[in-house]
């Protein structure tokens, strides 16, 4: 019995060296994002009084901040953990549009080139966070605008332009998208022409049944119940293989909230992976898009599926214990491994 013990540690330190040398491959990996990119902007604000309008609080504004969501977040994400970004999307000629070209000047590991601006509005998400000067600030509401048009026809062939000439540079892909228009189903077919021969992770929250033929898809426990069809009282193991049978995808990962992640190949093999660190969680916004990215970035250091899984577990354990569209990074991903 000793004997089998002493052998599985040193399994388990050779697979946890294993997962150090590939988050050490992240730095200057490229990687192409097409998908929605929009400007998630967050008010914070200290409630002083009742208003004499309506029976509503009156919250004083305090701060502003604006960041990239949605597509955006997962871009922001790869950057935190070194890759080289090459983002594929459309961005509006407005105010929110300038300050998301702003702040992805700042970085110095991202090409501009295939960001689209068009003449429109970008797509935000409002949140208003309020709480005291001494406690975490919660949020009161949320006010989304969209116009729902489709993107102007030239703005289109631009952007299909752009993804031609990016596209044999990279080592892997994320479609990510949203529902806000930016993945067609031409950007879907050439998705999977080029999945042929390279990793293209996809990631969708409406039109997971149009992706297949990509190498992974990375749905939530909901999505995959969506997706497959079938009642929400099936056993995971159940969802996991119907999905598997009919997407022509060589690995699906649901993430699964507190239950961690389940990981289905097409030889077969399943994999259940308990959740990393604690399920006191903080927020969950955006945690897919991180999930993504760590996935990703360790696929394309040359991770297999389950240690690739493993590694974005770890990030995901990270990022949800931030608030609002956060990141990861390579020390923090580093730490968690070590403790």
């Amino acid at each position: 019995m000793k004997v089998k013990r002493e052998k599985n540690n040193e399994e388990g330190e050779r697979r946890e060296l294993n997962i150090e040398k590939i988050i050490n491959r992240f730095k200057g990996k490229k990687i192409c994002v097409i998908g929605d990119i929009i400007a998630d902007i967050y008010i914070f604000g200290k409630p002083y009084r009742l208003s004499r309008e309506a029976p509503v609080v009156v919250i004083k504004h305090e701060e502003e901040r604006i960041c990239p969501g949605s597509a955006g977040n997962t871009i922001n994400n790869l950057l935190s953990l070194g890759a080289q970004v090459f983002p594929v999307g459309f961005i509006g000629e407005d105010n929110a549009g300038d300050m998301l070209m702003e702040y992805f000047s700042s970085c110095k590991t991202i090409s501009m080139d295939g960001l689209v601006r068009y003449k429109g509005e970008t797509v935000t998400k409002t949140r208003i966070l309020a709480g005291d000067t001494h406690t975490s600030k919660q949020q009161v509401i949320r006010i989304d605008k969209d116009s729902n048009k489709p993107f102007p026809e030239k703005a289109r062939a631009v952007f299909t332009k752009k993804l031609a000439e990016i596209a044999p540079l990279m080592d892997a892909f994320i479609l990510s998208d949203y529902g806000h228009g930016t993945v067609d189903a031409v950007t879907i077919e050439i998705m999977q022409d080029i999945a042929k021969d390279r990793m293209v992770v996809g990631d969708s929250r409406y039109n997971l049944n149009a992706f297949k033929g990509l190498t992974i898809i990375t749905p939530n426990e909901s999505e995959a119940y969506t997706l497959s069809s079938m009642d929400e009282e099936e056993d995971i193991g159940a969802i996991g293989r119907k999905i598997m049978d009919f997407m022509d995808i060589t690995a699906l990962l649901i993430t699964r909230g507190n239950k961690g992640m389940s990981l289905f190949l097409n030889d077969g093999r399943v994999h259940h992976i308990p959740i990393s660190g604690t399920d006191a969680v903080t927020d969950v916004t955006g945690a897919g898009d991180t999930v993504c990215a760590a996935l990703t970035l360790s696929l394309a250091g040359g991770a297999d599926f389950y240690t690739a899984s493993r590694i974005a577990n770890y990030a995901a354990g990270i990022v949800v214990m931030k608030r609002g569209t956060a990141t990861v990074n390579v020390q923090e991903l580093k730490a968690v491994l070590n403790a």
